[in-house]
């Protein structure tokens, strides 16, 4: 049996809110190597473990659920956002300003 991964999913690149990255998902890393079929030239798999992907609430549910159905698992923590700080246009202009104004 593989091993599962517990993780918080990062926002897409294509998105600039936080929508769902608030829960968790538990999914299994890959079993066996995928290989080419002869007839269609695609690439497949007889992994079927693969393909589930649960999501949770929270991380302990995740890890509760794994440990109920004997799954192991490793979990990856979630990462801190840099914290934004706030910029003005009139910033640029200040008298009082360490380096020189380019443009």
């Amino acid at each position: 049996m593989s091993i599962a991964r517990i993780y918080s999913p990062p926002k897409s690149a294509m998105q600039s809110g936080l929508a769902r990255t608030e829960g968790w998902v538990l999914e299994y890393a890959q079993g066996e190597p995928k290989r080419i079929d002869p007839l269609t030239g695609w690439y497949g798999s007889g992994d079927m473990n693969r393909q589930v992907r649960l999501h949770f609430e929270t991380r302990e549910a995740a890890e509760a659920y794994a440990k109920a159905e004997g799954i192991a698992y490793e979990v990856e923590p979630r990462r801190q956002r840099p914290a934004i700080r706030p910029k003005a246009y009139a910033d640029n202009f200040r008298t009082d300003r360490l380096d020189n104004w380019t443009h």
